[in-house]
Order: structure tokens, then C-alpha cells, then sequence
């Protein structure tokens, strides 16, 4: 157990849900400080049965606190997370300031859990559009060695913070009145549009966003030489990334086998049922932790080939539950290394 705990970025969409989860799965700590920027300063937040008052972000709020769980800018955690290790606090950060830094570790509970024990301080959770795409293809990969992956994702625009759902909904209102509500967060209008663009331009033609889903998968799954070809895609949706996969192994996989190798995968959910038009969407994921696999299918222009269609809540499993998954590794760590059970 932990004495304190901190999470910053307290009053953001994912900090809200981490707080939740905090209390749904029954974390063990004594104490717990929310920490957020000065404009939320004061603010008082319900954590279960008492309230917990929002203190500022700044060097000397890490003094005795034992973990944080943090969703921040890239900018605001490139700049807090060194103070909060100074103080001896393991960081759990969301953000994407860390991911790729050889010395933090990128982690995936259901995947490379035993990559915490790496840890100098601080640890990476993955992009959300990655996480629920490497959840699923990781039971593939562990069978039949997964050597290329196209991905097209449909992000939802809670991916851009509440800010994004708020102009989807302010851009729908507008459409239907036959306006055009000026974009803000976004490049483009987003009701009842798509953006193919999520992040800059970073790479050849690729954005940000795309180049994150190919590194990052590389570096969890431990393999440099697998191929990702991505292209991200925001949609009028609030809740919810649903990607089109394409694998190709290096080693055969039925059909059968992969949906059994799916069903048999932790934190995976298969509903595959085309006749009966059973298979994952959005509005049926929200709220729930599980990455979801359906439209099993094999590739008509690949030998080796494996196609399906993967749904995922994006603040929970591709955020807030995957922080609070690696700090439960953390507390079962500690308790391992002090001789508790």
C-alpha cells in the first residue's frame, strides 16, 4: 500500500475517470492530493465518501507522496514529472513527453507487465489509438510472430479532451441549422465530417499521431523489425476509437485460432457475429475497460493474413485504466519485495 498518492491533472476527462477507477478497484493508499494547473486551483472534487480540495501543480506539491498518476500536456509533464522523482515518487504518465525515452519503460499490464521492474522513476503508458491495438495483438504475436500491421483508426473526439467533444457538439448543432461553426481544436469542422489528420506532420507524409502508433508498438512488443502502416482518422463520435486491422504473421493462423487466441487474451472481449449483426461499436463500449475484437476474418489478399475489427473505450483502457493497471503492479511489486502478500 501506499501512503499518498497524487494525481495530476485531477478535474481533465481522463483524471475524472482515474478517480473512479481509484475507487472501483479498491486502490490501497492512505491519502490522496489532486493537483492541476491555477485556474483549478480551490476547485473541491467528491472521492468517494469525502472531498478532496484541487492544490496547485508546483515543485513542492511531490513533498511525501509516495505515487502519481498524471494526464497532462507533454509540455507540463516534460516539466513536473523530474520534481516528483526528485521527491522519491514513481510517476505513471500518461502524456507522450516519456514514451519513447529509452530509460521508461512503455507499458501494457495485459501485455509486457514485467517491463515496471525497469523503471527509473517513472513510467510511460501508451497512446490510446496503440494500447487497445496492442491488447489485441498480442496473443497473434505471441503465437504466430506478427512481421506487419495496417491499421486505419476512427478516433473519437474525446481523444482531444473535453474541449473536442464540446466542438463536435457545437458543430452538429451548427450543421443542422445549416451553419458552419469555426473550428478550434480540430483542423476542420467535425460535425457530421472526418478528419484524416490527428497530430502534424511528422514523418514522410505521416502525422504525429500515426508515427506514435508505430514506435510505440515496436517498443512494447519488443520488436524493432515489425512493420505498422497507420493512418488516423477523427470522427463525430465522443466516446470510443474503433481501428480496421490488417495482420500478417509470420506463421499461419486459422481463423478459429485466432478467435480463440483472442477469447483466451486478457482485457479482450470477442463479439463476432456477422449473421447476427453482433459486433463491436462505440456506443456499446462506453464505460467499460475491455478491448473489444470482432469481424474475424481472413485476409482475400495475403497468405498469412488476418483482418479484424477492434473497438475500445479511449479515456478508459486507452488512458485512465491502463495508469491505474501499471500502479496495481506497483503496489503488488512493493508488496512482493516487503514480504506482504
Amino acid at each position: 500500500m501506499y501512503e499518498t498518492i497524487a494525481l495530476v491533472g485531477a478535474t481533465g476527462a481522463v483524471g475524472r475517470i482515474v478517480l473512479e477507477q481509484l475507487e472501483k478497484r479498491k486502490f490501497p493508499y492512505q491519502k490522496l492530493k489532486l493537483l492541476a494547473s491555477e485556474r483549478s486551483v480551490g476547485r473541491e472534487v467528491r472521492v468517494g465518501g469525502e472531498i478532496v480540495t484541487v492544490e496547485l501543480l508546483e515543485r513542492g506539491a511531490f513533498k511525501d507522496v509516495d505515487l502519481v498518476i498524471a494526464s497532462t500536456p507533454d509540455e507540463v509533464s516534460a516539466e513536473f514529472a523530474p520534481w516528483a522523482v526528485e521527491e522519491g515518487a514513481v510517476v505513471v504518465d500518461e502524456s507522450g513527453y516519456w514514451r519513447m525515452d529509452p530509460t521508461v519503460p512503455l507499458v501494457i499490464p495485459e501485455v509486457n507487465p514485467g517491463a515496471v521492474e525497469s523503471h527509473s522513476g517513472i513510467i510511460a503508458s501508451p497512446n490510446c489509438s496503440t494500447t487497445q491495438m496492442v491488447v489485441a495483438l498480442a496473443p497473434l504475436h505471441q503465437a504466430a510472430k506478427v512481421k506487419r500491421v495496417i491499421v486505419s483508426t476512427y478516433q473519437a473526439t474525446s481523444g482531444a479532451g473535453l474541449a473536442g467533444n464540446e466542438e463536435l457538439h457545437d458543430s452538429v448543432r451548427s450543421a443542422l441549422a445549416g451553419k458552419v461553426q469555426p473550428p478550434t481544436t480540430f483542423q476542420h469542422p467535425i460535425g457530421f465530417n472526418l478528419i484524416p489528420q490527428i497530430g502534424s506532420e511528422k514523418h514522410a507524409g505521416y502525422t504525429s499521431e500515426e508515427m506514435k502508433m508505430v514506435y510505440e508498438t515496436q517498443k512494447i512488443l519488443g520488436d524493432d523489425s515489425l512493420k505498422v502502416c497507420p493512418t488516423c482518422v477523427r470522427v463525430p463520435v465522443t466516446i470510443g476509437h474503433s481501428e480496421s486491422i490488417l495482420v500478417e504473421t509470420v506463421e499461419p493462423l486459422s481463423v478459429p485460432e485466432a478467435r480463440e487466441l483472442f477469447r483466451n487474451a486478457d482485457g479482450v472481449t470477442v463479439v463476432d457475429d456477422l449473421d447476427g449483426q453482433q459486433y463491436p461499436m462505440p456506443r456499446d463500449c462506453d464505460g467499460k475497460d475491455d478491448v473489444f475484437v470482432g469481424r474475424i476474418r481472413k485476409d482475400l489478399s495475403c497468405t498469412n493474413g488476418i483482418a479484424f475489427w477492434c473497438v475500445s473505450d479511449n479515456l478508459r483502457k486507452g488512458a485512465a485504466t491502463n495508469a491505474v493497471q501499471i500502479a496495481e503492479l506497483l503496489v503488488k511489486g512493493t508488496a512482493s519485495s516487503s514480504g506482504k502478500s
